[in-house]
């Protein structure tokens, strides 16, 4: 497991992040896709799109995604792509509850127009939002 000291030079900046993001949209695109497709089959018809119901099951499965990758070896697929790993900053494994935080904080990241991911541009440790207030960040797993 990489250090959670290594130098900033180890750490993932915003690019890498966001091809990350790109792959792990379309595995959650297909498992919402199919939670719809299960909630309309089970409510005998069409939902109108801003649905309570769908919404909150939809932010519900994002969560719960990102979350049990997190919590479980600190790796959504598309981080195992492109080789980033999620560590605590004191270098062990994400908590769960830790991986809640960071997934609410993610979401007010984009919700803010993305400044909590254009902060690690900025950041001498490429660090955004939801990593500081969940105490975690990005290293980079094929060191040269």
């Amino acid at each position: 497991m990489p250090d959670a000291s290594a130098p900033s030079t180890n750490r993932v900046g915003l690019p890498r992040r966001l091809m990350a993001i790109l792959y792990d949209s379309m595995a959650l695109f297909a498992i919402f896709f199919f939670a719809t497709w299960l909630l309309i089959s089970v409510a005998g018809g069409a939902l109108a799109p801003g649905h309570p119901v769908l919404r909150g099951l939809l932010f519900a499965i994002g969560c719960l995604f990102f979350a049990f990758f997190w919590s479980r070896g600190g790796q959504t697929l598309g981080m195992k792509t492109w080789r980033i790993l999620l560590v605590a900053d004191d270098g062990g494994p994400v908590r769960w509850g830790t991986a809640l935080l960071r997934c609410l904080v993610a979401l007010l990241s984009w919700a803010c127009l993305g400044a909590g991911f254009w902060s690690a541009l900025f950041d001498r440790e490429r660090r955004t939002w939801h990593d500081r207030l969940s105490g975690t960040h990005l290293v980079r797993t094929d060191r040269a």
